[in-house]
């Protein structure tokens, strides 16, 4: 068997012939309480009118996925 290193060489080949890149993200840890303390926060500063705005512009757009 083809050490590990091999094998993601071999898969991430197969995969660009495919036209496919690989892509990694680094997101914020939801279970962090920091994280977590920090989005309710930002959360609490919202202003609910332009939320709304925006909230009601999406749905309106949403209605060309109704298909």
């Amino acid at each position: 068997m083809a050490l590990p290193a091999e094998r993601m060489k071999a898969m991430r080949e197969r995969r660009s012939e495919r036209g496919l890149r690989e892509l990694r993200l680094i997101v914020p840890d939801a279970r962090s309480k920091v994280v977590r303390r920090r989005v309710a926060k930002q959360v609490a500063g919202l202003d609910r009118s332009r939320e709304s705005d925006a909230l009601d512009w999406i749905e309106a757009v949403s209605v060309f996925d109704e298909r």
